[in-house]
């Protein structure tokens, strides 16, 4: 268990408070939102490994998936927890984990998907410095059609 002081609680509160805006700003794709809550200095990264991005880039690519990829993002069954963790600790910082099962609809006609998305977010400054998105890919392209083939096996 990790002890909370009240002055952290009431931090966690505001910090839960700016990942819901976010994730509000996502489902109603609006890139704007979204970056008036991105700082200036953020660092997007996942879901894959070596996936990175900057706010501009992030915003620029969810401008890009809202005119013409996205025709709907819907969290439902989300939940939250926020942690202050002291400097003298590893990754010290006031973070938010969100993780909630999310439906998209493409505006081709294709999905809706369902996929489990767990990110993490560190706050500072009342602003989103630093995010770690966690999804499975490949259960998505499998729900828009797409097959896997194991070349090993042939």
């Amino acid at each position: 268990m990790y002890a909370c002081t009240n002055a952290d609680d009431a931090r966690n509160k505001e910090n839960i408070a700016i990942v819901e805006q976010y994730i509000a700003a996502v489902e109603a794709e609006n890139p704007d939102a979204m970056a008036n809550l991105l700082a200036d200095n953020y660092k997007g990264f996942g879901p894959s490994l070596n996936d990175s991005t900057t706010k501009v880039d992030a915003v620029a690519n969810w401008t890009s998936n809202c005119e013409s990829l996205y025709e709907s993002i819907d969290y439902s069954k989300f939940q939250m927890i926020a942690v202050v963790v002291g400097e003298d600790e590893a990754m010290p910082g006031e973070w938010v984990s969100s993780w909630a099962e999310t439906v998209i609809k493409y505006k081709d006609g294709r999905g809706p998907v369902k996929v489990w998305v767990n990110a993490v977010y560190k706050i500072e400054n009342g602003k989103i410095a630093l995010s770690r998105t966690f999804y499975n890919e490949a259960d998505v392209l499998e729900q828009l059609g797409y097959t896997f083939t194991n070349f090993s096996e042939l």
